[in-house]
């Protein structure tokens, strides 16, 4: 086998991720498109931004790259962990927020 020097590329197949935001964070999103355009002059949706502002969050995030360089803790991931909401006036089950593999961001 030959010794390349480029390495055997990473997977590159995007994936999907289905998220709900509050209506807060929907402003915010919405607000930051448009700085972004008058910064640019540029206009991107805010599906086409949240990627990037992700990769940005996580890049930053020292302790997240020391955990992932040292190693991430065991954990079943065939059942994602779930944080129970509250229950609201009349329901009998706290809910849970939903995540799926399909992407749908709504602006």
């Amino acid at each position: 086998m030959a010794n390349l020097k480029l390495g055997k590329l990473p997977d590159r197949t995007p994936a999907k991720i289905t998220i709900t935001v509050g209506a807060d964070l929907n402003q915010a999103l919405r607000d930051y498109a448009i700085l972004y355009r008058a910064t640019y002059g540029e206009a991107e949706s805010v599906a086409e931004l949240i990627p990037f502002m992700l990769e940005a969050f996580l890049d930053s995030d020292r302790a997240f790259a020391k955990a992932r360089k040292e190693g991430l803790p065991e954990t079943n991931i065939d059942k994602p962990a779930r944080r129970a909401r509250s229950p609201r006036a009349g329901d009998s089950e706290a809910a849970s927020p939903a995540v799926s593999s399909a992407s749908q961001f709504q602006e």
